[in-house]
C-alpha cells in the first residue's frame, strides 16, 4: 500500500469512527427555556384596580410580572395616561398594550397619543362592539382594522384584534374569527390569541396556532377545565399543553403574553400569583 492510499484508507476509518460517535440528530435535546418576561392582564385584577389602581399595580409588580396590559376600554379606572406612567416607571413595569373598545376607534387619533404617553406598542380591539355580531359585523370591522392599522403604522403603534370564544362559533356554516383574519392585511393587523377563549369555544389554541401562526404577536395564556367548558381555571389546572404551545411559538421572545383569568378559586390575587408560579418556572 502506498502512501497516498494509507492515508485514504486511514482518513475513511477515523470519519467512519468519529460518526459512529456522533449523537444522533433525533437523540439532541435542545436546553430547557422559560419565558424571557411574564405580564398580566389588568383585566384578571379588575375588581382590585377599581378600588386601588396604584396598589394593584404595585402588587401586580411585587409578585414579579414585568407587563401589564391595560384597559384603555375601561378608561384605566379613571387614572390620567401620564400620572399612570408615573406609576408604571416607578415600579418598573411595561405596558406594551392595552384593550380599547370599539368606540374608542372613532378618536384613534386621542388613542395613538395616549400609546406613545404609555408606551404602548399595540391598540388591541378587545371584542367586536355588539352582543349577537353578524358575519356583516365582522366584515366591517376587518376593515376598520385595516383603515386603523394604515393610520397607527406612521406613529410606530400597531393595531391587533383579540379573540372572544364568540368569535370561533359558526354562523351559516363560517368561523367568523376565520372570516376576520383572513380579510385583515397582515401588514397592518396583528392577533392577540386569548388560548383559553379559544378553548372555551371548543377549540385547540395549538391548531390556530398552527393555521395562523405568523399572524400572533400577542397572547393571553389562560387556561380552561375542558374544551367547551363555561369558565376558565388557574394556570396548569387545564386542559391547554402550555408546554407544547410556547415550543410551538417562533420567536417567542419577541412576543408579548399575559396571563389572564376571570374565574378563582380564591380571590383574583391569589389566582395571580399561582398563574406566575406555574408559568414562569414552566420549561418548554
Amino acid at each position: 500500500m502506498d502512501r497516498r492510499t494509507f492515508l485514504s484508507t486511514l482518513g475513511l476509518a477515523v470519519a467512519t469512527q468519529q460518526l459512529a460517535c456522533a449523537p444522533r440528530a433525533g437523540s439532541m435535546t435542545a436546553t430547557p427555556r422559560r419565558l424571557r418576561r411574564v405580564g398580566i392582564q389588568l383585566y384578571t385584577l379588575r375588581d382590585d384596580a377599581r378600588r386601588d389602581l396604584e396598589g394593584t399595580l404595585a402588587n401586580i409588580a411585587q409578585i414579579g410580572y414585568k407587563d401589564v396590559e391595560l384597559l384603555s376600554s375601561m378608561n384605566n379606572f379613571g387614572m390620567p395616561p401620564q400620572r399612570l406612567r408615573a406609576v408604571l416607571d416607578r415600579l418598573g413595569l411595561r405596558a406594551p398594550s392595552t384593550h380599547l373598545g370599539g368606540e374608542s376607534f372613532d378618536n384613534l387619533d386621542r388613542e395613538i397619543e395616549n400609546a406613545k404617553i404609555l408606551g404602548h406598542e399595540y391598540l388591541v380591539l378587545a371584542s367586536l362592539p355588539t352582543d349577537k355580531p353578524t358575519l356583516d359585523d365582522y366584515r366591517h370591522w376587518a376593515d376598520r382594522l385595516n383603515e386603523a392599522g394604515r393610520r397607527a403604522l406612521p406613529s410606530g403603534i400597531r393595531i391587533a384584534f383579540h379573540d372572544e370564544s364568540i368569535d370561533f362559533r359558526k354562523i351559516d356554516g363560517v368561523v367568523p374569527y376565520d372570516l376576520l383574519v383572513e380579510r385583515t392585511d397582515p401588514a397592518y393587523v396583528r392577533l392577540q390569541l386569548d388560548t383559553g377563549n379559544l378553548a372555551l369555544a371548543g377549540g385547540d389554541p395549538y391548531d390556530y396556532l398552527k393555521r395562523y401562526g405568523s399572524r400572533y404577536w400577542l397572547f393571553h395564556i389562560k387556561d380552561a377545565p375542558a374544551f367547551g367548558a363555561e369558565h376558565d381555571t388557574d394556570l396548569g389546572k387545564g386542559v391547554i399543553d402550555f408546554k407544547r404551545l410556547f415550543a410551538s411559538i417562533d420567536h417567542i421572545d419577541d412576543k408579548v403574553l399575559y396571563v389572564e383569568q376571570e374565574s378563582y378559586p380564591g380571590t383574583p390575587l391569589d389566582s395571580a400569583k399561582a398563574d406566575y408560579k406555574y408559568i414562569s418556572t414552566l420549561e418548554f
